[in-house]
Parts: C-alpha cells; sequence; structure tokens
C-alpha cells in the first residue's frame, strides 16, 4: 500500500503540477513563435540589438530596422548551470523586469518554487519553460535569445511591435553621457552645473526615474535666468539668449538639483 500512497501524494505535489502547466506553454510557444517568425522574419536581419534604457530590441540590416518593446525574463549560466529570474539581478532594469514580477506572483499563488526562488540549480530546457511562461502570462508576441555570450544566456518575451518613426521617437529622449552612459536627456540653463549652487527652477516638480509624458522633459534652469524671465513675462529671444539652454542627462540633471536642494537646507 505505501507505493500506491506514496505516488498519490506525488499527484497532488505542485511539482506535477508544474510540469504539466509548463508542457503546455512550450507548446503554445512553439506556435507563437512560428507565427511571430512568419510575420516578422528576424533571419532576413544580420545585426540585433537591445537596449534596456529605451526598452527597444531592434533587428537591421543596411538602414532597414524593425523594433519591439521587450522585458527580460532572465538568464541561465552554463558555467554554473544555474537561473537567475530578473527581478533578482541587480544590474537590470527596473522598467525591464516589471512584467517578470507576474510571473513571480503566478508562482506564489500556484505554489509553483521555481517560479518564486531567485536564482537555483536549473538547465537550459528548464530556462524555455521558463520563458515560455513568461510569454503567455504577459500576451507576449514572441521570445528571443540573444547570442553576446556563449556561457551566460539571456531569455527575452517581446511584448509589442514598434514602429520606425515611433522608435525613433523613444531613441530621441535619451542621450550618451560621458559620465552616467546612456540615459533620459534633459535640459538645464548654461548656469547650472555639479559643483555650483546657482538656485534651481524647473518646469515641473520631479523626482529621479519618474514617469514622464510623451511631450514632457526635464527642464531646469538658474535664479539669474528666473529673473530674467519674470523680467521678459515670458520665455522670449531675451530670456531664451541668457539661459543658453544645454543638453544634459536625466543624472547629471539630479545632481544639479540635489547640490542646489542641499544648499538651501
Amino acid at each position: 500500500m505505501w507505493p500506491f500512497k506514496k505516488q498519490k501524494a506525488a499527484l497532488k505535489s505542485g511539482d506535477v503540477d508544474y510540469n504539466n502547466f509548463a508542457k503546455k506553454c512550450i507548446e503554445e510557444l512553439k506556435v507563437l513563435q512560428a507565427d511571430f517568425q512568419s510575420h516578422y522574419n528576424l533571419t532576413w536581419y544580420e545585426d540585433w540589438f537591445y537596449n534596456e534604457t529605451t526598452g527597444l530590441l531592434t533587428f537591421s540590416t543596411g538602414d532597414k530596422e524593425l523594433n519591439f518593446k521587450y522585458f527580460r525574463v532572465g538568464s541561465f549560466s552554463e558555467r554554473s548551470n544555474t537561473w537567475k529570474w530578473s527581478w533578482d539581478n541587480e544590474s537590470t532594469l527596473e522598467e525591464r523586469k516589471e512584467k517578470v514580477k507576474l510571473v513571480k506572483e503566478f508562482g506564489e499563488k500556484s505554489n509553483f518554487p521555481k517560479l518564486t526562488n531567485d536564482h537555483f540549480d536549473s538547465n537550459e530546457i528548464e530556462a524555455w519553460e521558463f520563458t515560455a511562461i513568461a510569454a503567455k502570462l504577459s500576451n507576449g508576441i514572441g521570445v528571443y535569445r540573444p547570442v553576446n555570450d556563449e556561457q551566460l544566456k539571456i531569455f527575452l518575451v517581446i511584448t509589442e511591435f514598434v514602429d520606425n518613426e515611433t522608435a525613433q521617437n523613444i531613441k530621441d529622449k535619451f542621450v550618451e553621457c560621458d559620465g552616467h552612459g546612456y540615459r533620459r536627456r534633459a535640459f538645464v540653463c548654461k548656469h547650472l552645473n555639479s559643483t555650483t549652487p546657482t538656485g534651481f527652477n524647473e518646469a515641473f516638480e520631479s523626482i529621479e526615474d519618474m514617469e514622464l509624458l510623451e511631450e514632457d522633459d526635464f527642464q531646469a534652469w538658474c535664479n539669474e535666468c528666473e529673473a530674467i524671465r519674470q523680467q521678459e513675462g515670458e520665455w522670449n529671444d531675451r530670456s531664451m539668449a541668457f539661459a543658453a539652454i544645454k543638453l544634459v542627462c536625466e543624472k547629471c540633471y539630479f545632481e544639479m538639483k540635489g547640490l542646489n536642494l542641499d544648499r538651501h537646507t
């Protein structure tokens, strides 16, 4: 009787349910991926590039581009034979791992430890299972595994197609900063700097990493510029000439803001 009872208990365990669920997700992913590939034909493109800051996965051949939004599921290390969910990866931006938290929430509700543990022994077959599950729970349109490191394999879920004009508008919102890398753009007057407080006036109250409307940018100017602006009653040729607006990155912007707020307090 003991073997029978043991088998019956196993059928009730989360592992069996998980295996069935994972298998179903893999089968659905095969259909999804075939449809995705037939529609977009990624093999035609010679180059690829994913940018965590913009959230864009770009394929290109010459001047022809194909863009998608994506999120990072996790990574499998062939060196240690371990899987690491992106929510446990400090180097992954929050925006690129927000959707994968759906997997963790589902795992908690379903009592599937593999979907809730952060980092554990695994294999590449399971890595594809995790990616298939993430695609299903997020209503992804496809998946992609970039070939960038033979020993560390990264798995992405593609969430939507982005036309080239929209993709360019997204890219234009960012700037390459010598000190901080690729960041969102910001605009400040020529007098604002990272060493000397000059006063800090901005177009709207801001905090670092806040969501912005499509038409908004971080904008700030010093007290002298504010005095000229008030004299003129608006931003006009004279006040704009005095401000001589310059382009900086978001990190530089908030360093300047912090410097002035610290001095004020």
